[in-house]
């Protein structure tokens, strides 16, 4: 014999994309972004300022492009 029980779990849906550079929206239909975006995540190390700070943030194509313009070594 098989004994179920009921669970209800929570998840959670983008609504929008902000970009960190200029604030622009990006708008999201059914999770899934109208346009491409730059989702940075990066763990600091143990021999940086920033020891196990995690930084997160999303970069429209605009201001990744305009970034990377400024690159001395080009991409």
């Amino acid at each position: 014999m098989r004994q179920y029980h009921t669970t209800v779990k929570e998840t959670k849906e983008i609504d929008k994309i902000i970009c960190n550079r200029c604030g622009r929206s990006i708008p999201v239909i059914q999770g899934v972004p109208r346009e491409d975006v730059l989702e940075v995540s990066k763990r600091w190390g143990y021999f940086s300022e920033k020891d196990n700070r995690l930084d997160e943030f999303d970069l429209c194509e605009q201001c990744y492009d305009e970034i990377i313009s400024e690159f001395k070594i080009k991409i």
